[in-house]
């Protein structure tokens, strides 16, 4: 058994991946893999199940507003995104992979972000916590409210915009298989610029990859500071985005 794992976490690397998932989610998911090979389960089935699973988790997020409740409901979240690696590993294992399963997963992918955002709101105008303004703000604060519908409105933007500049028609590349799951090798930048504006920008895409964080946001019992992270991040990159757009298409 240990020996197919490695086979699967072999055959299924990616070149470019986040710590979190090299050496913690994707070992897991490799030993998943290895048993559902052998089944007729396909990677879209598990899509489907990883989102019903992160909509339990969303659910106890609000409605276990306690440390333990908070605990509870991450756990089902990595569950959750366990299954996110192993659909992707499964297509890539039995050579099945499409652009419409990515497109799929990825769908689904922003569905959860959107959930995420939404219900950790919810959670924590029940629990109270830091608010914008750096104040603790009780519980049953309606600027939490608030807050979750603009994080949600960030949030759907983000993924619209990310659909529409990948769109060959607007990026000018065609989409390929491989593209899709990163397993083309990128040159890294040389100059001192480059190699700065790279190590910000994984910086900034490990904070939003919540599955690798969010239990050290739960163990902290801190989830107002992550809600405000991950609402900001995607703000940034929603206004850098517009910014390109505008730049393109406002002359």
């Amino acid at each position: 058994m240990l020996g197919k794992a490695r086979e699967v976490y072999v055959a299924t690397r990616k070149k470019h991946d986040l710590l979190f998932n090299v050496y913690m989610m994707r070992p897991i998911a490799a030993a998943v893999v290895a048993i559902l090979a052998k089944t007729k389960i396909t990677p879209n089935q598990i899509t489907i199940l990883n989102l019903a699973i992160f909509v339990v988790a969303a659910v106890l997020l609000a409605a276990l507003p306690t440390y333990e409740g908070g605990l509870v409901a991450v756990a089902v979240l990595e569950v959750s995104y366990c299954f996110d690696c192993v659909d992707g590993m499964l297509a890539r294992f039995k050579k099945i992979a499409s652009k419409e399963g990515h497109l799929f997963d990825f769908f689904t992918d922003e569905l959860k972000a959107v959930l995420l955002v939404a219900f950790l709101a919810i959670r924590l105008f029940r629990t109270g916590g830091f608010g914008i303004d750096l104040q603790t703000w009780p519980s049953g604060h309606v600027g939490f409210l608030y807050a979750g519908i603009a994080g949600t409105v960030i949030l759907a933007s983000a993924t619209s915009l990310t659909n529409f500049v990948r769109r060959p028609e607007v990026s000018g590349r065609a989409s390929t298989v491989e593209a899709h799951y990163e397993t083309v090798q990128h040159d890294k930048p040389k100059s001192i610029v480059g190699l700065v504006a790279h190590l910000v920008t994984s910086f900034l895409r490990f904070l939003n990859h919540y599955p690798s964080h969010i239990w050290i946001f739960a163990l902290a019992g801190r989830f107002d500071v992550l809600f405000w992270i991950y609402a900001s991040i995607n703000l940034l990159y929603l206004a850098r985005g517009w910014l390109g757009i505008i730049l393109r298409f406002g002359r």
